[in-house]
């Protein structure tokens, strides 16, 4: 679970088809290469003056995975980004 932006981000690691991330095999302190970018678009939640209200709103988290920290890089749209905190267990 992502403390930056409240939802899951799922990565494959190994052999198969399809993206696939390093991983240094630690369940206790994992470490994956690349980055992790997930965008989408979350509900809005505010009404702006000039816009529909009911549109989704563009959303970034971008971050590394280094020795059970999370690196959130700038472009993440949660406030957590340029932040670095450890990874949270399931």
């Amino acid at each position: 679970m992502c403390p930056g932006c409240g939802s899951r981000h799922a990565v494959q690691v190994g052999i198969g088809n399809g993206p696939r991330w390093g991983w240094n095999g630690s369940m206790d302190r994992p470490t994956l290469t690349p980055s992790v970018l997930v965008t989408g678009f979350m509900p809005s939640d505010e009404p702006e003056e000039f816009d529909d209200a009911t549109k989704d709103k563009p959303f970034t988290c971008h971050s590394f995975v280094t020795d059970g920290q999370i690196q959130y890089l700038n472009d993440c749209t949660h406030s957590m980004a340029g932040m670095t905190v450890p990874l949270p267990e399931l």
